[in-house]
């Protein structure tokens, strides 16, 4: 076991499988995020990171703007980036 190619090749395979397990599923998780916030629409129900449910009345490239409660005039516009889960509106 003192050959060196051996010992790099063992690191190699090492190294690779810390990437597989850890940094693949935050890749994924990204890109279904992205996803999400492309499909963004106005009227869907959205959950921010802090906690708040709220719908969606303007949408601007970086920035929504959120209405919370029944108080129409709680309007709050914050970054797309604070939006964690979207809830798209039923069709009856």
């Amino acid at each position: 076991m003192n050959n060196p190619i051996v010992l790099i090749l063992f690191d190699v395979v090492i190294i690779g499988g810390f990437w597989w397990l850890l940094m693949r599923p935050q890749k994924k998780e990204q890109k279904r995020v992205q996803l999400m916030l492309s499909e963004l629409a106005v009227g869907d129900t959205v959950l921010t990171t802090s906690g708040f449910y709220g719908v969606v009345i303007d949408i601007t490239d970086e920035d929504v703007i959120v209405e919370f409660g029944s108080n129409k005039n709680c309007r709050i516009p914050m970054q797309k980036s604070a939006i964690m889960q979207v809830e798209k509106p039923e069709n009856n």
